[in-house]
């Protein structure tokens, strides 16, 4: 059974910093890349980076290029979304997902933030203030 569970989430100051953490279970990591997305109040989920072991690659929207940076703890196979330098902007649910089949990160871009394409974790609140 395929289980994401993201914990992280908080308040933070504008400028400050956040990791999330999306613990995996019951698929490889190896085949299947994992992306992170967001969804702030009254906007669509939209896409906030994907790693991929499959072909060790990493991808990042422009909003947040230069100050997320996703990584995986191979021993732990767990994904972290590490979240410097936030903006109020950035006030959103995060959720992290994996595609139900086999995706690098291009291939995931291509798949689009289509629900049933993916298997989700249940999010985590990310609240900077203004």
């Amino acid at each position: 059974q395929v289980q994401l569970v993201e914990s992280g989430g908080g308040l933070a100051q504008s400028g400050g910093s956040l990791r999330l953490s999306c613990a995996t279970s019951g698929f490889n990591l190896d085949y299947y890349g994992i992306g992170w997305f967001r969804q702030a109040p009254g906007k669509e989920r939209e896409g906030v980076a994907c790693f991929s072991s499959l072909d060790a690659t990493t991808y990042y929207a422009d909003s947040v290029k230069g100050r997320f940076t996703i990584s995986r703890d191979n021993s732990k196979d767990t994904v972290y979304l590490q979240m410097e330098s936030l903006k109020p902007e950035d006030t959103a649910v995060y959720y992290c997902a994996t595609p139900k089949v086999e995706a690098a990160c291009t291939t995931i871009r291509s798949l689009g933030v289509i629900n049933h394409r993916y298997y989700w974790g249940h999010g985590t609140q990310v609240t900077v203030p203004s």
